[in-house]
């Protein structure tokens, strides 16, 4: 069984019982990892973010620019 998290309503759903549509994350293995899952999309997003970032300022020194 797969458990999604209803960024809607804020409850967590079953295979049964799921929304359909774009208001549900997941699937989860577990229940409190879905009831987690605002958190761990924030902690990726941050962690996206940093890499993001990493990646343009490595860019930008390639050293081909006028100073």
């Amino acid at each position: 069984m797969s458990f999604w998290y209803n960024v809607d309503t804020g409850q967590v759903e079953t295979d049964e019982n799921r929304s359909r549509g774009e208001q549900v994350l997941g699937p989860y293995p577990t229940e409190a990892a879905a009831r987690a899952a605002l958190d761990s999309a924030h902690k990726k997003t941050e962690q996206w973010d940093a890499e993001d970032r990493e990646w343009n300022e490595r860019g930008s020194s390639s050293g081909d620019h006028d100073a």
